[in-house]
Parts: C-alpha cells; structure tokens; sequence
C-alpha cells in the first residue's frame, strides 16, 4: 500500500525529511521486491541503476576474492539504504550484496531518484550526510584493517555490532545469525584465529557464546581490549 511505503520513507533519514507531497510522490514510484536468505541480491561491477531501501530483513555488503576469500564491510537492516553510489556516477557496484535473511526491499530507480535529488536541497544535503557517514565508515575500517590486531578487531566488530543490533537482557544479545566465518569476513581474519580471540573473551568473562549468537557481558571492558 502507498500508505505503507510514505511510512516506510519516513522512516529513512535520507528520505525523512521530505514533505508529504514528495514523500507521497517517491512512494508511488517504488517497487518492492523480496529475496530469500541466502539470495545474491548484486554482484561487485554488475551494472546498477537502483538503490534499495530495507523494508524488512538484513542484507551483508561484501568484496570477493579470486581465491575464494570475502570480505564483509557492512551489515544493513530494516530502514537503511544501499546502492546510492551506483546512482550517482553510473559506475559498476563497488560491491556484492546478499540477504542475510528472508528481506524485502523497496527499489527506486536511478532516474527517479535523479529527478527528485534535483528538486530537492533537503534530499541533496540528506544524501551528503549518508555519504560522509559511509566514507567514515570505510576509514575506520580501513585504520582496523591496518593498526589493531585480531583480539582488537573481533572486539570492535563485536560492539559495532551490539550497538546496532544488540538486544539488551542478561548482557547484550547481538541479533544476528553470526557463524564465526562469518565474523572472520569482518575482519579480515581466519576462522581459526577468530575463535581463538572468543575463547580469550570468554575465558575473561567478556562474552557468553550460545550457538550462533554471541552476547556481551561486559562490554566496557571489552572496549578496552581495543586500545
């Protein structure tokens, strides 16, 4: 329903700030697509001409290897977006993107999206904003990548991760079906060293592991792993 989708837009910080004609406007120009978990929703330099907003589920950004290897640089989830970059230049995608889970996107076109970012400076300032956020997104893990080790790595990744998708209870849950390989991809580790940086945590009463959840007992002193 448009009903659903202005709210969804609302939602958006790229789009929140909108009026209600325009909102109404971008909405009755989506078009809402689904992808089951597992799903390869673009590869890196396919060509792109869309940008996707998460209506529900969780989608992993990713840079593929020749020999196999991935390396993961973000994890989205419900009102984030992705793909403004390929709008923009008309470049091939930076990257390759995958459904965490069953998700659901709303998709808006290059050319409509090009139309309102004209006619919008509330829309142009917005997307410069996400922009500056990516591109401190990237440096920061481009300075983990380079200066912190595993043990320092693991925990950032970890309270990046508690920090977006953490459930607060007996510690911090992250909500997240999270596979130590899957967690290696983040930083730019080996499984094998990545579960020997956990057991250490553990060990030190910093983590709880329960299957593929991993939670957070003490974050504050988790922090001071990093530095």
């Amino acid at each position: 329903m448009a009903s659903d989708a202005v709210g969804l837009l609302r939602r958006v910080p790229l789009f929140a700030g909108l009026g209600d004609e325009m909102l109404a406007g971008l909405a009755a120009r989506l078009r809402r697509r689904t992808f089951r978990r597992g799903t390869m929703i673009f590869h890196k330099d396919q060509a792109g001409d869309a940008l996707h907003i998460i209506e529900s589920g969780r989608v992993r950004f990713f840079l593929p290897a020749e020999a196999g290897d991935e390396l993961t640089i973000e994890v989205a989830g419900p009102g984030e977006v992705f793909g403004e970059l390929a709008l923009l230049d008309g470049q091939p995608r930076s990257a390759s993107a995958e459904a965490l889970d069953d998700t659901v996107t709303q998709v808006l076109g290059r050319e409509e999206f090009q139309t309102y970012l004209t006619a919008s400076p509330e829309l142009a300032a917005a997307l410069i904003g996400l922009l500056s956020t990516r591109l401190r997104h990237v440096t920061d893990y481009a300075e983990s990548l380079a200066f912190l080790d595993v043990h320092a790595r693991v925990a950032r990744a970890l309270l990046e991760l508690a920090g977006r998708y953490g459930v607060r209870g007996d510690g911090i849950t992250i909500d997240l079906d999270l596979t130590q390989t899957d967690l290696a991809t983040m930083v730019g580790a080996t499984r094998e060293r990545v579960n020997r940086a956990l057991a250490a945590f553990r060990e030190q009463g910093l983590v709880e592991l329960r299957g593929r959840q991993i939670v957070l007992r003490d974050p504050d002193r988790l922090r001071q792993r990093i530095y």
